[in-house]
């Protein structure tokens, strides 16, 4: 029994031909011979194939292998490439360019968004850090045993109180980011265009099972994470803190595995249409026996991003330093509370440029990792070949049309 899915096109109802399984129906030569195709400009060279060599053509007219038959070509045929990338399997190079080319061809439609997410985690950091997080204690270099102890809990306590409103706008950003960017490069795959309003109506239905997923696996994380840490907590004493240890690695790998197993749960999700545990089974089983590859595109792209980060960051801090003269002697003190609005409002116009580009890079790999998993494993390819032949419907009335 097959039960894998087919490509469901974003915003699309299933449709009678598809019988309720996602699985688009053929073209029929009205839909392909009387529709306008809207293949990308940009397709790949025709291959050719070199005649077989030392072997001689069977006898009898017109056999010969040494040439191809009229108005054919010896050759590989060229993938084809609707979109912002070639329908077969992809390099590690394709899927990064090919969400950069998302970006790049569909950028009204992308940054809109993404600067609006930016904006809201950025101003939601700085406020946090401003008002809520208390200062640290100041360390004592005399201070005894016990009092470090205390010293470095009230410091934990100071950063846990501002990681939880931090973490809660990052889970809705998360969540809304990959919605509307998952749909846009569903339409990228396929080089149709689709307006910032078309984008949010496709994916608002999807919202609360993505939160959903994404708290899960938020939760989960965070209780593998208790489960190798509570018992050398308990113990207490220095043999408490080296079972911690231990106990800490191990979760933080058991975490990493898990991270990469459900990587591609949310395009599942989104893509597919299913509930979450199908998103978090179709996963699983898209990544099984690729966890390496996977891992290593993952951790690749976020090294990248983690750099170009740095790099934008480094002159707005700067900057920041230079407007506000109280910046250096904040960050002397470890005190949020004593950096000045220059320098907070500079620092933050660098963090919503950096999210309003990674965000949607990140979300673009994801994507295309699993369409490239699913084109490696279950010849998605011929799927998105017909899907592209069928006409667009095209964005709702009075929705302008952006991107391809």
């Amino acid at each position: 029994m097959n039960d894998t899915p087919g490509w469901t096109s974003p915003g699309s109802a299933p449709s009678g031909g598809q019988e309720g399984s996602g699985i688009p129906r053929p073209a029929s030569p009205a839909d392909v011979n009387g529709s306008t195709s809207q293949w990308s400009k940009d397709q790949p060279p025709a291959g050719r194939w070199t005649p077989p060599t030392g072997q001689t053509p069977p006898p009898g007219p017109g056999r010969n292998w040494g040439a191809p038959p009229p108005g054919a070509q010896w050759g590989r045929p060229p993938a084809a490439k609707p979109g912002v990338v070639p329908l077969r399997p992809l390099g590690v190079g394709e899927i990064l360019d090919g969400s950069v080319k998302t970006l790049r061809s569909y950028w009204r439609t992308i940054l809109p968004i993404t600067a609006a997410l930016a904006v809201l985690a950025q101003v939601t950091h700085t406020l946090v850090q401003r008002y809520l997080v208390p200062a640290p204690p100041p360390l004592s270099s005399d201070a005894t045993p016990a009092e470090e102890l205390d010293q470095l809990v009230e410091s934990a306590r100071s950063s846990l109180i501002g990681l939880g409103p931090d973490t809660v706008v990052a889970l809705v950003v998360l969540t809304v980011s990959s919605a509307l960017l998952a749909v846009v490069a569903g339409r990228a795959v396929l080089g149709r265009p689709i307006s910032p309003g078309t984008a949010w109506r496709e994916a608002r239905p999807h919202l609360p099972r993505l939160l959903g997923l994404t708290l899960l696996l938020a939760v989960m994380g965070a209780g593998i994470m208790l489960v190798g840490l509570l018992p050398g907590l308990v113990i207490g004493g220095g043999p408490g803190m080296a079972l911690a240890a231990v106990g800490g690695l191990g979760a933080l790998l058991v975490n990493i595995w898990l991270m990469v197993r459900f990587s591609l749960a949310s395009p599942a999700l989104i893509l597919e249409r299913g509930g979450i545990v199908q998103a978090l089974k179709r996963s699983a089983k898209l990544v099984r026996g690729s966890w390496w590859r996977i891992f290593g595109i993952t951790l690749l792209i976020q090294l990248l991003t983690n750099v170009f980060t740095l790099i934008i960051s480094i002159p707005f801090i700067a900057i920041g330093f230079v407007v506000d003269g109280e910046a250096l002697s904040a960050l002397s003190s470890g005190s949020a509370e004593t950096f000045g609005w220059p320098f907070l409002i500079v620092t933050g116009i660098g963090g919503v440029i950096t999210g309003a580009v990674t965000y949607p890079i990140s979300a673009g790999v994801t994507v295309l990792l699993y369409v490239d998993q699913r084109i490696r494993r279950e010849a998605l390819d011929l799927e998105l070949i017909r899907a592209a032949d069928r006409p667009d419907p095209g964005p709702a009335p009075g929705d302008k049309a952006v991107g391809g």
